[in-house]
């Protein structure tokens, strides 16, 4: 049975957060892959992210030379709005037997309980949660009341946002140290 990550998100720009929370989570996992996973038309964001083909350009300069890491199309193919258990489901009927680890941040986990028929992905997945700072990731009371899957994943503070990065480049600010 395979260990595998999901690790979604719009990546407008993929930064050195992301890249530390993928390396943690695929160590700390056993992970045998770790996909990753740009949003379509997210649901829950009121900004829709940049240019699909410029983000999964960055992604594929960010993640060149990692053999275990892949970069999986499926939400920018999918029309309308994207969610995380279509492409989980999606996956786990093309390919059964696996172990699935969805990989989020503590503000995720805080109200994971938003998301699209969350409990049916909680069935689905087990949670590995980023625990900044050595601070406990804690769950929305709906969610501490079911019994679920979830893994802590190690990973320092980085202050950094996608959002403060393109306001950033949008300045003509450098950007050294915050992206690849």
């Amino acid at each position: 049975m395979s260990r595998i990550g999901f690790f979604g998100g719009s990546f407008d720009p993929v930064h050195l957060a992301h890249l530390a929370l993928g390396r943690v989570a695929f160590a700390e996992l056993k992970l045998d892959q770790l996909r990753w996973v740009p949003t379509g038309r997210p649901w829950h964001k009121q900004h829709q992210p940049g240019d699909a083909e410029h983000r999964v350009a960055m992604l594929e300069l960010a993640l060149d030379g990692e053999p275990h890491y892949v970069i999986d199309l499926s939400e920018l193919r999918r029309d309308g709005p994207t969610y995380t258990l279509d492409t989980i489901s999606q996956w786990q009927a093309a390919e059964p037997g696996h172990e699935w680890f969805l990989i989020i941040g503590q503000d995720q986990y805080g109200r994971f309980d938003t998301w699209h028929h969350w409990r049916e992905l909680l069935e689905r997945v087990t949670l590995a949660v980023a625990a900044r700072d050595g601070v406990e990731p804690t769950p929305p009371p709906a969610l501490a009341a079911l019994p679920h899957r979830v893994r802590r994943l190690p990973l320092p503070r980085i202050a950094l946002s996608s959002s403060e990065i393109r306001a950033r480049a949008a300045r003509g600010e450098s950007l050294n140290g915050l992206v690849t």
